[in-house]
């Protein structure tokens, strides 16, 4: 058996698994508004929300970190290559 069918193998078997054991919730008689739920099942918005725009914020600067990175490194190898070009008799 190949590494990619095992693999293949492995994460069919742990999606397939925790839809088997994932457990229903309970019914729920009609609407039921948010002020009459206890606070205990309140969740406020503020923190996931800055949570959230934190985290895209980090991966956003992260990524445009390594793409300037990349293109220092083209800009570099075609400044060499100009040099040994200019160099060379035709």
């Amino acid at each position: 058996m190949t590494l990619r069918r095992l693999w293949m193998l492995v994460l069919t078997f742990t999606l397939t698994a925790s839809t088997l054991f994932a457990q229903p919730q309970p019914p729920v008689d009609g609407f039921v508004p948010a002020q009459s739920l206890p606070p205990t099942e309140q969740l406020p918005a503020a923190p996931l929300l800055i949570a959230a725009y934190s985290v895209f914020l980090v991966l956003m600067m992260g990524y445009l970190w390594t793409i300037w990175r990349r293109i220092g490194k083209v800009e570099q190898e075609m400044q060499e290559l100009a040099k040994r070009q200019s160099g060379q008799p035709r």
